[in-house]
């Protein structure tokens, strides 16, 4: 079988090479060709038509998102974003996987060799991934119609031009970087050459002018801002029955943010379902998805694993506390659990649902890593079986491996509510509902869409 062909995009020079040559370890895999700004990405899809595209957030001339945005609507397929771990990198980042982008890793943090090669694995891990799942162009529009509900996007028409004006410089700045390797390479460059810009800087004088990026409201920037504002708690946190490393603190609870509406928060322990999910590549989509379509006075609180690093779980949460109804927040030690809120578990940390002073609360914990993450679908959905008051309602949906379905098993057996998991039909990898569903405790196999309206009717019926 020919190997898989990769675009690679990043506006350094260094971190093309890097990439290139972690990817070209794997024999499944050969790159294409590689671009230095979103305009040469644009370009490059259309004339290479690569498998798979690792494309960096920071760019000049167009950025990451925007070219995910246009490949995507015009050429799509997979592409894997690179971010640094910056606020501004994970929150872009978050939009992007909204935007379709099929998963993402953080860049190398240094020239150190080990980072460099643990990065390395992961970009083939997802590589691979990317490469065996198929992902058609229904699919892939699917996921773009979802996210212009939450924010505008780049349309063709308004791309076009900036494309068609700037496509042959794009296309002469790859063949002059190409070229200049190879003088380089044999020792050949002329004093003109030598005295050339960067290779970095190579169709820099192409000048585009951009719109002005569209903000989102300024009530909802001033809400989201005032719920930055909260520090970490000065106290020691709560760490009872959790394993935590010496030295180490999980998140330690805050001030609650400002009420989204007129319905009134219930004390600690006042409800009586409670709603979990589990997700991992491709989640943030199906997240948007479900939880944005809970009316705000949905009467459960809503406990959330998706397999992601530290960092950027709490952009996750931001961003979907933007578009949702409901309150949305990256879950602390010892918080208190409240029906109408959710609560995602920080990336590094298991999530468990525990009781404590008559109501429930969060606990975090550095148990080690169960199915190959932390958090883990299982344990939070184990910790919830020895609740048997509370009705609980359990969903899988999209993602690689296993995770959740032993846990799931753990509800059946202990009468659980509901059991759902998403169908094939919409997710981006059908790993985890798949092996959900063949251990045979699943109850009802839905599409993203209608997950939310079945989790209403459940908790409203019971």
């Amino acid at each position: 079988m020919a190997p898989y062909r990769v675009l690679v995009v990043d506006d350094s020079a260094f971190m093309r090479t890097i990439i290139s040559d972690l990817i070209v370890r794997d024999k499944q895999f050969t790159i294409a060709a590689t671009a230095s700004n979103g305009m040469e990405a644009i370009a490059a899809v259309r004339e290479h038509q690569p498998d798979v595209v690792t494309m960096d957030l920071e760019m000049p001339q167009m950025n990451g998102i925007e070219a995910l945005q246009f490949i995507m609507k015009d050429n799509p397929r997979p592409i894997i974003m690179l971010s640094g771990i910056s606020e501004d990198n994970t929150r872009d980042t978050i939009k992007a996987l909204q935007f379709g982008a099929f998963d993402f890793i953080r860049k190398p943090s240094g020239i150190g060799s080990d980072d460099i090669l643990a990065v390395g694995e992961q970009l083939l891990e997802k590589l691979r991934t990317a490469a065996y799942v198929k992902t058609s162009k229904e699919m892939l529009l699917q996921r773009q119609e979802l996210a212009s509900k939450s924010e505008p996007i780049i349309h063709n028409e308004r791309l076009n031009p900036r494309l068609d004006k700037v496509q042959d410089e794009a296309r002469k700045a790859r063949q002059t970087r190409a070229a200049n390797h190879s003088l380089q390479k044999a020792g050949l460059e002329s004093s003109k050459s030598k005295s050339a810009k960067p290779l970095d800087d190579i169709g820099g004088d192409v000048q585009v002018t951009r719109p002005a990026p569209t903000s989102q409201s300024s009530a909802k920037r001033t809400e989201t801002a005032i719920a930055e504002q909260g520090g970490q708690a000065a106290g020691k946190p709560n760490t009872k029955g959790s394993k935590l490393l010496d030295g180490t603190r999980p998140p330690a609870a805050r001030s609650a943010p400002p009420l989204k509406s007129e319905v009134q928060p219930r004390p600690a322990g006042a409800f009586r379902h409670l709603v979990a999910l589990g997700t991992s590549t491709g989640g943030p989509r199906a997240l948007h998805e479900v939880i944005c379509s809970l009316p705000a006075d949905f009467p459960a609180p809503v406990l959330v694993v998706q397999h992601m690093p530290p960092k950027f779980t709490k952009s996750l949460a931001q961003r979907l506390d933007n578009f949702s109804q409901l309150t949305v927040v990256e879950a602390e030690q010892g918080m208190a659990v409240q029906p109408g809120k959710v609560y995602i578990a920080p990336g590094g940390y298991h999530l468990e649902l525990a009781k404590q002073d008559g109501g429930y609360v969060i606990r975090l914990g550095l148990q080690p890593q169960r199915n190959g993450h932390r958090p883990s679908v299982d344990i939070m959905f184990e910790s919830l079986a020895s609740f048997r008051e509370l009705s609980i309602h359990a969903v899988i949906m999209t993602g690689m491996g296993s995770d959740g379905a032993k846990g799931m098993k753990v509800l059946a057996e202990q009468g659980a509510v509901s059991l759902i998991a998403e169908s094939e039909e919409t997710c981006v990898v059908y790993g985890m509902p798949r092996c959900a569903i063949e251990g045979g405790y699943v109850k009802d196999v839905l599409p993203l869409g209608e997950i939310s309206s079945q989790l209403v009717k459940a908790v409203a019926k019971n």
